[in-house]
């Protein structure tokens, strides 16, 4: 085993994508075709040089194993599995005839192929990253099936750099995986640990041959009390993992970073082990309190990492109290490392390229860049005392000072209009009310149809926005050319036959953005991009003040889409816990007061649109489950503001106007009640991917308002057949009783192209006559 002293200054990771989104415009070409794999490996090769250079550039070493290598071409996890060769069945055909998976068979896995399903996806803990969920079986075959990992770490050193290689850890690898769907009821993956292990040991193994000094091994599946599996067990295959892999002959040093949270009861069995490093999350958990003497000592023989910069947020922050607390890491060991919180792959790359943002704002700001430096201020200040950074802990401080008094932060109207809120403003009276005088308004038929919301962004609409921003048409022009294409939607579904229309949201350019820029205390980036999953990116808004609705932001357009069908058009508005999930939000008041804010902006709108003749409003909140704390002890605090201000932007409307909500792509079972207590009169969610996974919780719940299922999987390429989605209707019908089945995609369209909607939309609407027809007939 090598002894190098970890580095006195380190990131977990960094973002992947991109100053300016170089790997998805890569990774989309070679998809499209239009470029070979050699072209995307150069291209994914440069990027990873830039990187590099860009860190040694702002104070990571070069040759200490500061600088992480947590490149991915398209999620960490799959990533992991592709690695130990964990593999659906399904996908088997893929495999090079050495057994090696390569790039084109990683992406099939990732999309899917034909009538081959992709890997479900889900959110990573409490963040808007999602990443692909392993299917793992009794039968599963664990093999090094791509030395990826070692390679790019190889890469870097031809280049001049010694960097740390990282890769998801056993553990939280397993906790993350689902039971493949033939592994039997009583199956979980976290029984094949044994068989996993000796892949990891190959790795290290062949990592320790190249010349690695320290691997990271992320194992945040540890500071999360919602995964399921039993926590006696979680531990006592934390210390039979690393029992394993200390026991490596020659191994690499290992880093074990458990970002997101506390580790708790788990930080003792990582100090009674032999890794040599381990991460604390200092900033959404907290020093360790209460050890016994035995952790006590064996924590003092570790270096501890104090990951005491927010990884997950955009704001310059408390740099004194930052230090304050990696010293305090001292009290425990004498070896202390300064790190990020989390991967900054949440967060954009440099608020140095924000030109227009206002230089007070940006003053307060600090994005990947920035966060690395403030890194390597912090240790510095760690070796050679606090003396050695009064200027960068002033600076910090007197930021954060102006702030708090800059005019916007707080809004004494907007702040008094919230403390009148009376019980009253929370409550719509009886569901069963509201259903009779909905279904005399609407007068739909059983199983209505309808999308979610967002129809493909074609490139005539992105390039209409552009031209627009660039003064080359006015916005006149601007407005008839969103309109001709809302025309063509309405017209499109008319056609196809959907129940319930909507207007396709071209003027849209993202659900979050387009109303922070409609909304007083927000404002939004120009490159501020963040990658979501695989190759998409968002532009996540900064939320820096008190939020008001100075006018009517909607309305217009759900107005002129009325005026062109006779069927009900459905009002769409993104709802107060995703505008702040999906935003980098202020962080100096909590986040149920922010959310109140958010909903009575919100409540105005709906107003708005229930004034002008809109029926039905969707009020998406896909993420709902996603801010769910990964501390049980705090889920009641968190589902009390976030339902309770959904509640305040809905309940002011009549009984025969229909409210829906649209949830996706989380493990939605933890959180049926809320949903419940939405109350919501639809819900839309995702259920494709995961085959109606949903509709048991939904069943055993007593679950009772309108529910849409998603029958289309909208983030593969895939067209569902007529029969696919008819056996994913005939599921739901068979578990939720019939009144209240509604039928969708998973999600908005936005993503997808025309040729594979319009496909999959007249397959549906295909599948759903034919449910109807059986259920006539029953």
């Amino acid at each position: 085993m090598s002894s190098t002293p970890f580095p006195s200054g380190t990131i977990l990771g960094y973002p992947r994508i991109g100053r300016r989104r170089e790997l998805k415009k890569a990774v989309e070409s070679y998809w499209a075709g239009r470029s070979s794999l050699d072209d995307l490996e150069t291209a994914a090769a440069e990027l990873r040089a830039v990187t590099r250079t860009r860190l040694a550039g702002l104070g990571l070493g070069r040759d200490d194993s500061a600088i992480p290598e947590t490149f991915s071409f398209y999620d960490q996890v799959l990533d992991a599995a592709v690695a130990v060769g964990a593999i659906p069945a399904r996908f088997e055909r893929l495999r090079e005839a050495d057994g090696s998976i390569g790039l084109p068979a990683y992406f099939t896995i990732a999309r899917g192929e034909g009538d081959d399903a992709p890997l479900e996806m889900t959110k990573w803990f409490d963040s808007n990253y999602h990443y692909l969920v392993p299917e793992i079986g009794p039968d599963t075959v664990f093999t090094l099936s791509s030395d990826r990992i070692v390679r790019e770490f190889e890469e870097a050193k031809a280049a001049g750099f010694l960097t740390r290689p990282s890769i998801v850890g056993p553990v939280t690898f397993l906790l993350l995986s689902k039971a493949a769907d033939d592994a039997g009821a009583a199956f979980s993956p976290i029984e094949r640990l044994d068989d996993l292990l000796p892949v990891y040991v190959e790795l290290l193994e062949r990592l320790a041959l190249a010349g690695a000094e320290w691997v990271q091994l992320d194992e945040p599946g540890l500071v999360n009390e919602s995964i399921t599996v039993p926590r006696d067990q979680q531990l006592a295959a934390l210390e039979r993992a690393y029992a394993v892999l200390g026991a490596v002959a020659g191994r690499p040093q290992l880093f074990v970073a458990a970002p997101y949270g506390s580790l708790d009861d788990a930080l003792p069995v990582l100090a009674a082990s032999t890794v040599d490093a381990i991460g604390l999350d200092l900033v959404r958990g907290s020093l360790p309190t209460g050890l016994d003497d035995a952790a006590v000592s064996a924590l003092a023989t570790k270096t501890l990492v104090a990951g005491v910069v927010d990884g997950h947020n955009v704001w310059r922050g408390d740099l004194a109290g930052a230090f304050a607390a990696a010293e305090g890491v001292r009290a425990l060991s004498p070896n202390v490392s300064v790190s990020t919180s989390t991967s900054l792959q949440h967060v954009p790359h440099d608020v140095a390229d924000e030109s227009l943002l206002d230089a007070r704002l940006v003053s307060w700001l600090a994005f990947a860049d920035q966060k690395v430096e403030q890194v390597v201020a912090l240790a510095r200040g760690i070796r050679d005392g606090g003396s050695a950074i009064e200027a960068e802990l002033a600076a910090a401080t007197a930021a954060l000072a102006d702030r708090a008094d800059a005019p916007g932060v707080r809004d004494g109207a907007v702040r008094a209009r919230l403390a009148d809120l009376d019980d009253s403003a929370f409550s719509r009276g009886s569901y069963a009310e509201r259903l009779a005088a909905q279904d005399a308004a609407l007068d739909l038929p059983p199983l209505p149809t309808t999308t979610i919301g967002s129809f493909p962004q074609t490139g005539e609409i992105r390039r209409a926005r552009a031209q627009l921003l660039k003064g080359d048409i006015d916005e006149a022009a601007y407005l008839e050319l969103m309109r001709d294409e809302i025309r063509r939607v309405v017209d499109l579904q008319e056609e196809i036959g959907l129940d319930v229309i909507v207007h396709g949201e071209p003027e849209r350019n993202d659900m979050v953005q387009y109303f922070a820029e409609n909304l007083d205390g927000f404002e939004v980036t120009q490159n501020g991009w963040v990658q979501s999953y695989g190759s998409r990116c968002t532009r996540p808004s900064i939320l820096w003040g008190d939020v008001s609705r100075p006018a009517p932001i909607t309305v217009d357009w759900s107005v002129f889409t009325q005026s062109l069908t006779e069927k009900p058009v459905k009002g769409m508005l993104t709802g107060p816990v995703t505008i702040l999930a999906w935003s980098f939000v202020r962080d100096d008041q909590p986040l149920g007061e922010t959310a109140r804010q958010v909903a009575l902006a919100l409540r105005d709108e709906i107003a708005d649109l229930e004034s002008a003749g809109i029926g039905v409003i969707q009020v998406d909140e896909p993420a709902l489950r996603e801010l769910l704390p990964l501390k049980n002890a705090d889920h009641a605090d968190y589902l009390d503001w976030s339902v309770g201000s959904f509640r305040l932007a809905t309940a002011g409307v009549e009984a025969k106007t229909q409210i829906h909500t649209h949830l996706c792509y989380s493990e939605f079972g933890v959180v049926i009640d809320a949903i419940q207590n939405l109350d919501a009169d639809v819900t839309s969610i995702e259920a494709a991917r995961s085959r109606m996974e949903v509709v048991d919780d939904l069943q055993s719940s007593g679950f009772d308002h309108g529910i849409g299922p998603g029958v289309y999987d909208i983030h593969s390429p895939r067209v569902p057949s007529v029969d696919e989605v008819r056996s994913l209707l005939e599921k739901a019908v068979a578990a939720i009783p019939e009144r209240q089945v509604w039928v969708n995609p998973d999600c908005g369209l936005k993503t997808r192209g025309y040729d594979e909607t319009v496909a999959s939309l007249r397959n549906i609407l295909e599948a759903t006559r034919a449910v109807r027809a059986q259920l006539a007939d029953a």
